[in-house]
């Protein structure tokens, strides 16, 4: 059985802390272990409870979301949730490699796919160190990547792009036909892919991924975001000039002003 996702809430509003525990209160398997106002009791808590995942705000007094990122050292990080009111720190979040950016007031499904990613992150972690002697023997052998060798294997069959995704899970694997999957995000070294309502957590680069989608298909949105265009049901345009996607699964994502051209398709001429 799984162990419940353990979670901390930081956040100097009172108001916030408490919306996002009655969220999270509503996902099965996440146990909220404390809250705290300010960056340094962030720090403590970490400490104390060693949390899987952090609901982190970015702007506080003292030390903000970043500070307390940069404090926390390698062997104690937690996964990082930031949730903030302002998009603009949307690029350094992922420069830190946080597992999401979550815009208040938080909708539900974005969290619900959130709290999925996290938890997907925590059990690859747990499974890193029995997995990682294998991994180096085959890097030692070949000298590519697990991930290049299955690249190379599709292309002598012949095969132009991936119909499906082998992705290792401890000791099952997951294969994922792409055609089902809806939508592909970053989370630092690895890739979440979003298929059938479930998370699969694949250890490849964004670059060596889309390499093997039809890019007819896939539809890069944002630098760490793929989007399967039939699984599109909806785009909305705003007066600023951006646009955001619904996709079948109930998922609303932004387009980077970089990647407006890739919903260009869409739209009427």
């Amino acid at each position: 059985m799984t162990a419940p996702l353990t979670a901390l809430i930081v956040d100097d509003e009172a108001l916030a802390r408490r919306g996002l525990r009655l969220r999270l209160a509503a996902i099965d398997d996440v146990r909220v272990v404390t809250e705290c106002a300010n960056g340094r009791e962030a720090l403590t808590a970490i400490a104390r409870h060693c949390p899987d995942v952090v609901f982190l705000d970015i702007q506080m007094p003292g030390l903000d979301g970043f500070d307390v990122v940069r404090e926390l050292q390698a062997d104690s990080m937690p996964l990082i949730v930031f949730v903030t009111a302002f998009d603009r720190y949307a690029v350094n979040a992922f420069e830190v490699h946080a597992v999401d950016y979550l815009l208040k007031p938080v909708e539900q499904a974005r969290l619900e796919a959130a709290v999925n990613k996290a938890r997907a992150l925590r059990d690859v972690a747990e499974q890193r160190d029995q997995k990682s002697r294998l991994l180096d023997l085959i890097v030692a052998l070949t000298g590519h990547s697990p991930a290049s060798i299955e690249a190379m294997a599709d292309a002598r069959t012949g095969a132009t792009f991936s119909e499906r995704l082998t992705i290792r899970d401890g000791e099952h694997t997951v294969l994922a036909a792409v055609q089902d999957i809806a939508w592909i995000d970053a989370a630092g070294d690895y890739m979440c892919i979003h298929v059938g309502g479930k998370t699969h957590v694949m250890r490849i680069t964004m670059n060596e991924l889309q390499a093997r989608l039809d890019p007819a298909l896939f539809l890069r949105i944002h630098r760490s975001t793929l989007v399967n265009a039939n699984h599109v049901v909806q785009i909305d345009a705003h007066v600023n000039g951006e646009y955001f996607l619904e996709l079948s699964a109930g998922m609303r994502l932004k387009v980077s002003r970089g990647c407006r051209a890739a919903v260009a398709r869409f739209l009427p001429h």
